[in-house]
């Protein structure tokens, strides 16, 4: 039977709408997102969202990454390299300082509380952080605590051009603080603590100083995005924090099957150690008493701003950078969604 030209025409009309309506159902933007360091415990959201299709119910089709610390993690970001990633906040702020002309912002916090330390051992002499004075601190020169050294140095009250400088490889951190070849170290709380533990050493022979303790109330590791991408992927983004959002409730629901995600990007991993160090993140940097009150993701620029003010001090910024060129919450979940509980 043959189709009038009316008929083919009227039948194209129908189908040009259902193929586009297809083709834009079944679009996936692609996000290339960098973590600050290697797959463990703390990424397991990131990893378990992946895993479960969060991204992909999203329209999202992502590639998740390993780094090599926060600063890395920022340049990936700010270069183009990367669309979207996980690192310090503060580390972020020191690049826009430095890059004027690279814009990259952050979108979601993830570690309300900082996991920034120093660590030191029995017999070392240091039981406060004046004792830090003249002694020599040893870490990776990218690591976030390090960098950030000179900012503690200040709040309490020492000159951080007296202690020694010692740069190395991440394996040898802890492995030189028990040589004794340094007198302390710095680190995350839940990486260097647990690394010390796994090497044998008794965790009442471990002092931490934690930064928060000592009026450093900065905020840690935050979901940050380059300028371009925000700009011209506006949804994409929102649809990349909704996805982290399921990933963290399912993570702090179920922190074995975040580890078991873990496993599955790195099967060499020592599950029980990863289990430990996601449970430190989770109860000492995520689900601070502030996220539980009020859902996590969002902060509050004041306590920013009076961070930037330490940063500045600290640095020498001749020019402190304003909060609003730092941080947005206009791609953030609804606040009913980002609702968290232990």
């Amino acid at each position: 039977m043959s189709i009038s030209p009316l008929g083919r025409l009227a039948a194209l009309a129908i189908a040009v709408p259902t193929a586009l309506a297809a083709a834009s159902a079944g679009a996936e933007t692609a996000v290339r997102f960098t973590l600050d360091w290697k797959f463990q415990g703390p990424t397991a959201a990131f990893l378990l969202a992946e895993e479960k299709g969060y991204f992909a119910e999203e329209g999202i089709a992502i590639t998740i990454d390993s780094g090599n610390g926060s600063a890395g993690a920022v340049t990936r970001v700010a270069g183009g390299a990367y669309d979207m990633g996980f690192a310090d906040i503060n580390a972020m702020i020191n690049f826009r300082v430095q890059n004027p002309g690279q814009a990259v912002k952050a979108v979601m916090v993830v570690y309300d509380a900082p996991p920034f330390s120093l660590f030191t051992l029995a017999g070392r002499s240091i039981e406060t952080p004046a004792d830090l004075a003249g002694k020599s601190l040893g870490a990776p020169v990218f690591d976030a605590s390090y960098q950030l050294f000179p900012a503690f140095a200040e709040q309490v009250g020492i000159a951080s051009d007296g202690v020694e400088r010692i740069n190395m490889d991440p394996p040898l951190r802890e492995v030189m603080l028990i040589r004794g070849d340094v007198d302390f170290i710095s680190g995350h709380y839940f990486t260097s603590l647990l690394n010390l533990k796994s090497k044998g050493v008794a965790e009442d022979d471990i002092t931490v100083f934690l930064y928060r303790d000592f009026g450093m109330d900065f905020y840690g590791n935050v979901i940050i995005g380059s300028g371009d991408f925000l700009d011209a992927n506006p949804e994409a983004v929102r649809g990349v924090l909704n996805a982290l959002v399921r990933g963290f409730k399912d993570v702090i629901a179920d922190p074995e099957a975040g580890v078991a995600a873990v496993a599955g990007r790195d099967p060499l991993i020592d599950r029980g150690l990863e289990l430990e160090r996601l449970h430190l993140a989770t109860t000492v940097n995520v689900l601070t008493p502030g996220v539980v009150e009020n859902g996590m993701g969002d902060l509050d620029i004041a306590r920013l701003e009076n961070a930037i003010a330490q940063l500045a001090i600290a640095y020498g910024f001749e020019t402190a950078p304003a909060a609003e060129d730092i941080w947005t919450d206009a791609f953030l979940p609804p606040l009913e969604d980002r609702m968290v509980a232990p």
